[in-house]
């Protein structure tokens, strides 16, 4: 496996940390469409109780809620990307092993 496809992967698990980052100081920008879309409408269901005076609970629940499946959905592309990246290294590993051993130096 080479070293670019390594580096390819190292880029990925940033680019995913600094998404992963930013939806924990609550910023918007990582999110897809939908969850974007299911933020607006629970954030505008909560303008409206506010504006007739009820509680917001209902739609500050639905926000932590796509806030918590948003983090899960980037902790598990990270671990995706590590596994990944940890099973190139293994092959590299092996490879290298076998050339070695061959004794194709």
């Amino acid at each position: 496996m080479s070293k670019a496809e390594i580096r390819r992967l190292d880029r990925e698990i940033q680019r995913t940390q600094n998404k992963l980052e930013a939806v924990q100081r609550g910023e918007w920008w990582p999110l897809t469409a939908r969850e974007r879309l299911a933020m607006t409408r629970a954030l505008a269901s909560g303008a409206r109780s506010v504006h007739k005076g009820r509680s917001t609970s209902g739609a500050e629940s639905r926000m932590e809620s796509i806030d918590s499946s948003v983090t899960a959905r980037l902790n598990a592309e990270l671990t995706a990307l590590n596994g990944e990246k940890l099973r190139l290294l293994n092959e590299a590993a092996r490879a290298k092993a076998a050339k070695k051993a061959s004794g194709w130096w």
